[in-house]
């Protein structure tokens, strides 16, 4: 597009000076029908009263300029801005190069376990997993290099690489069994799989713990359930029985939800079995009452009736007040 002569709009006269009902064949005017250009009206073709509303007119060249030049200027700043990162990126590899962790050949396993155990106790996983490999590598016997592979293991876990903690924790498990801490390997084996499906949003924004994935709460649950049965006066028994109940309760809400999820699809033998799963390795667990619920319900439908009137009375017995029992009166038999 052809900028507007901003020279040529510059009349003595002003707009409201401007007859627009008959125009002077002696004066320049802007057309708004030939890209802009500042013509003498004798020049165009298609005179009109539309065609020399200066003021209309001018406005429009200042706003597209102003346009043209503002895009251009953000299209530089872009460029420049992509520019200066590339540069930053290249250049400055070197100066985001991590340091080089290396433990001197003087070094004693002393030496070494006390560096590793330095940075683990500021956080610093990364270079703590390499003080702790290296000090296997000279020393592959001995407590230090016993408790060099536990303490990497925890180091793994707290850099959010749960298959490496678990296989460390493994591989200390199986060498050394007879280890004074293997309850705390036992611990924490579970720890890792409690938190092994939690993400960087499930910390910070809440969510139904019922709808994740139940593999890992199962496998911390065997874990746990493992510590309190081998080392029941273990000083991390009492924390590991809490967890216990916490996982309890979260299995068995998943088991119902699924179970309520085969209810709405019309799978009433699978929602029967899916709650009769809770009822034999989730008791005394809040979920319960929804679980026979179920059963009644599923058994009801399929005509079960014998069944359902059992699963009915056991929740009347123990639950008198849940507004199941009213369900499953409402609840018909489908032939």
């Amino acid at each position: 597009m052809t900028n507007v002569v901003a020279n040529d709009c510059a009349e003595d006269n002003s707009p409201s000076e401007i007859n627009n009902s008959r125009l002077s064949i002696n004066k320049p005017y802007i057309c708004v029908r030939n890209k802009h250009i500042v013509l003498h009206p004798t020049e165009c073709s298609h005179l009109s009263k539309e065609c020399f509303d200066f003021e209309k007119e001018l406005e429009f060249c200042f706003t597209l300029n102003t346009k043209l030049a503002y895009s251009t200027a953000m299209k530089k700043y872009y460029q420049h801005l992509l520019i200066g990162f590339i540069t930053i990126t290249l250049s400055g590899c070197s100066f985001f190069q991590k340091e080089e962790v290396k433990a001197d050949e003087s070094w004693s396993v002393e030496r070494i376990y006390s560096e590793a155990k330095a940075a683990l106790d500021i956080a610093d996983y990364s270079k703590a997993i390499t003080y702790y490999e290296q000090l296997e590598a000279r020393f592959p016997f001995g407590d230090y290099a016993q408790q060099a592979l536990l303490e990497s293991a925890y180091a793994h876990y707290k850099s959010d690489d749960p298959e490496t903690a678990i296989a460390t924790i493994d591989r200390f498990m199986r060498v050394y069994p007879l280890n004074p801490n293997i309850d705390y390997a036992i611990y924490l084996r579970g720890l890792v799989n409690f938190n092994r499906d939690v993400g960087l949003m499930e910390k910070y924004i809440p969510r139904d713990e019922s709808q994740r994935d139940p593999g890992a709460a199962e496998d911390a649950l065997r874990d746990f359930n493992t510590l309190i049965k081998r080392f029941p006066n273990s000083r991390y028994a009492e924390d590991t029985a809490q967890r216990i109940v916490y996982l309890r309760n979260r299995l068995a809400q998943h088991e119902v939800n699924v179970a309520n999820y085969y209810m709405r699809r019309g799978s009433y033998l699978a929602a029967a079995n899916r709650a009769k799963y809770v009822i034999e390795n989730y008791d005394r667990t809040p979920m319960m009452p929804d679980a026979l619920m179920v059963m009644a319900k599923a058994y009801k439908i399929m005509g079960m009736t014998d069944l359902s009137a059992d699963a009915l009375r056991v929740l009347q017995l123990n639950y008198p007040g849940h507004d199941g029992v009213a369900k499953v009166a409402q609840t018909k038999n489908v032939e």
